[in-house]
């Protein structure tokens, strides 16, 4: 025996208008929302294979793509509008009422929805059962069949096998009942005809009367009425009316008990009293009857009402689950947000922990780093000339040596003081004396001496002596000057070839590095500019004046911590623009300075805006138009790489400047190994 499954509700279709009628009819009466449903469509075959006969007929198979479109595709709108899930089958057999009748048993189906037959000439003729009568005789008593069409329904219950209490109408009625007016529908004709073959039980939702039919007979006695007028087929309003059959059969008894009684006594009775009689009987009818359709309407409407009420409790709780799920959803989001917000909180005390812990060491550093700086400046302050480690001149020397400071022998003027040419133990020096109104000059003499008198270099600038009593300083004499004077062709001064810039800027960035370099501290020069650059007589590139260089701790050497100073120092146009908003020196600090003598090299322009002059040609494909005009074969592409490698050195900010040693100093020398074996003599012949 097959096993019970899910009870739903079926509802046969084919492609007549009835089934139409029975689909839409159980969407808004019979089904409530978020509910299921079968469409079932049985295909009728001559035969099939003995093997295949049980499965195609119980489990039926899914539609086909043209099953589909021809059949069940119209019948999806009405499902979905309500919400009602529908499942599509196709049952093959050789009868229809067997295959739903076996899909019923099979399935434990507790309703079947069919439209009403289509009754024309010929199986009115040949009396051919159809689907609804033959369903009644062979489904299971615990179905209900829903007989519909377009204006009438009709609940029938099915004959059980036991059950044999069939309401079987007399000839007359039946004759009176066929001989309805020409104007019936085929759906009045199968209920007559169901009323005819006796398939309506006593258990019956709905009873139909022939038109004319206004009595209930018995054999050949009936009772006749002219004022009653029970339902037609032809009322609509009468066609919902539920009425039982065993009322009817009672009221069937009761008549005939009256007319066997009748017909007894009617020998005794006079005529006046029998017909008294029949009209007190005819008026019990009557009464008994329309109690009975006001019962029949009040349980209609009871039953609407229950439905109703079942659909809108089911609709409420479909709405407090919802809800229900809405706010267990709203707290879990509260949750999650209330995770991200600690998360928030916590990530933002561990930031502000660490920027305590960072602000701390900094403080730190500068605090070590300012103590060591005035403990330097203390030891430097309490030096004696007999610590200096070069040669020292009396006062009377260097006024002998530079025919008492005469101006004809003045060679140029620094931000220190001016610069003489003298001569000092046979040998021609630079003099630089101590302005007397400068401030701090004692510490930048101080410090210059410092630092020169510990480091060597060929391309810093040498210290020959000192003399401390008028704070002056004896320098190796450069016959050609500063690289400023030799870049703006000052005494008309031949121009600079391209291969000797190379070779200057090369030699500018190899002191640099030695400073950068120095151990245990490295010097930032902080001052590097054309005129601190000078030029020797075979034009060997010397960096001078290093009075505002600064001994910083090694820690301030790399990228993480900088040096702070209190007061920047250096020429406005060669600062570095972090140094100076910052106050923090680094090394970097000088490769700022660096990247705008090295657009000067190759400009021949002053320092203002040199910078932005040069990006501009480069984006406009104008590069050669800014380059030096007084040097006529440029070599354009190797000039275009060394005013690329300048602009890197001027980025504002110094994380973005490259490093001197590993991508500065190798790609000038390879630039100034372009230029080849120098021949000075001819620059010099020149001037």
């Amino acid at each position: 025996m097959a096993s019970i499954k899910e009870v739903s509700t079926v509802i046969a279709i084919d492609k007549d208008k009835n089934s139409k009628y029975a689909v839409k009819w159980a969407v808004d009466n019979l089904l409530m929302k978020n509910t299921s449903c079968t469409l079932i469509h049985v295909i009728r075959t001559k035969a099939l294979h003995p093997r295949n006969v049980e499965n195609a007929s119980k489990q039926g198979r899914p539609p086909t793509n043209e099953e589909l479109h021809q059949f069940f595709l119209p019948f999806r709108g009405f499902c979905a509008r309500k919400g009602i899930v529908a499942k599509e089958l196709v049952l093959h057999d050789i009868d229809v009422p067997s295959a739903l009748t076996e899909y019923i048993i099979e399935n434990n189906i507790r309703s079947i929805v069919v439209g009403a037959p289509n009754w024309n000439v010929f199986r009115r003729i040949f009396n051919d059962a159809d689907v609804p009568s033959s369903l009644v005789r062979s489904a299971p008593e615990s179905c209900t069949i829903h007989v519909v069409s377009k204006r009438k329904v009709m609940n029938l219950q099915p004959l059980g096998p036991s059950e044999n209490k069939i309401i079987k109408p007399t000839t007359k009625l039946l004759k009176e009942t066929l001989s309805l007016k020409g104007n019936s529908t085929s759906q009045d004709l199968f209920f007559r005809k169901s009323y005819k073959n006796g398939i309506l039980r006593q258990s019956s939702d709905v009873i139909y009367f022939g038109q004319n039919n206004n009595a209930i007979q018995q054999g050949k006695a009936y009772i006749s009425s002219e004022e009653s007028n029970p339902p037609t087929l032809s009322d609509e309003n009468n066609l919902s009316k539920l009425i039982d059959g065993s009322k009817l059969n009672e009221n069937q008894d009761a008549v005939r008990n009256s007319n066997s009684s009748s017909s007894t006594n009617s020998s005794s009775k006079s005529p006046r009293t029998l017909e008294t009689e029949i009209n007190k009987l005819k008026l019990e009818l009557k009464k008994t009857t329309e109690e009975y359709t006001k019962a029949c309407r009040e349980a209609v409407m009871a039953k609407v009402k229950a439905m109703d009420l079942e659909k809108f409790m089911f609709e409420e709780e479909q709405n407090i689950e919802k809800a229900r799920l809405g706010e267990e959803a709203a707290l879990a989001l509260a949750e999650v947000e209330k995770q991200k917000t600690k998360a928030a909180i916590e990530s933002a005390e561990m930031s502000r922990c660490l920027a305590a812990i960072e602000i701390k060491k900094r403080k730190q550093t500068e605090k070590r780093a300012m103590q060591k700086e005035e403990e330097k400046q203390i030891a430097l302050n309490t030096n004696q000339p007999d610590n200096i480690l070069c040669k020292r001149y009396n006062i009377k020397e260097i006024e002998d040596a530079t025919n008492c400071f005469d101006k004809a022998l003045k060679l140029g003027e620094g931000g220190y003081g001016p610069v003489f040419k003298g001569l000092l133990d046979n040998t021609v020096v630079a003099i630089k004396a101590l302005r007397s109104n400068i401030t701090q000059g004692d510490r930048q003499f101080q410090q210059e001496v410092d630092v020169l008198t510990t480091v060597r270099h060929p391309n810093m600038v040498l210290l020959l002596g000192v003399c401390p009593e008028n704070g002056c300083l004896v320098y190796e004499f450069t016959e050609n000057g500063t690289l400023e004077d030799r870049l703006f062709q000052k005494d008309n001064t031949p121009p600079l070839p391209w291969n000797l810039r190379f070779k200057i800027a090369s030699e500018i960035a190899t002191g640099l590095l030695f400073l950068h370099q120095t151990k245990p501290e490295p010097i930032v020069h902080r001052d590097l500019k054309p005129s601190n650059i000078l030029l020797t007589k075979n034009y060997v590139t010397k960096i001078a004046d290093v009075g505002l260089a600064r001994l910083v701790p090694p820690s301030a050497a790399d990228k993480t911590t900088q040096y702070h100073m209190t007061a920047t120092a250096g020429t406005f146009f060669y600062i570095d623009p972090e140094y100076q908003q910052t106050g923090l020196l680094g090394v970097k600090s000088d490769i700022y300075s660096l990247g705008v003598v090295l657009l000067q090299i190759i400009t021949g322009k002053g320092p203002m805006g040199v910078a932005r002059l040069v990006e501009e040609a480069i984006h406009e494909g104008k590069f050669e138009e800014v380059l030096d005009p007084n040097v006529k074969d440029w070599p354009v592409e190797e000039t275009l790489s060394l005013a690329s490698l300048a602009l890197k050195c001027c980025e504002m900010r110094k994380r973005d400047r490259p490093d001197l040693g590993s991508v500065i100093l190798p790609e000038l020398n390879r630039l100034s190994d372009l230029g080849g074996v120098l021949d000075t003599d001819i620059v010099t012949a020149s001037r």
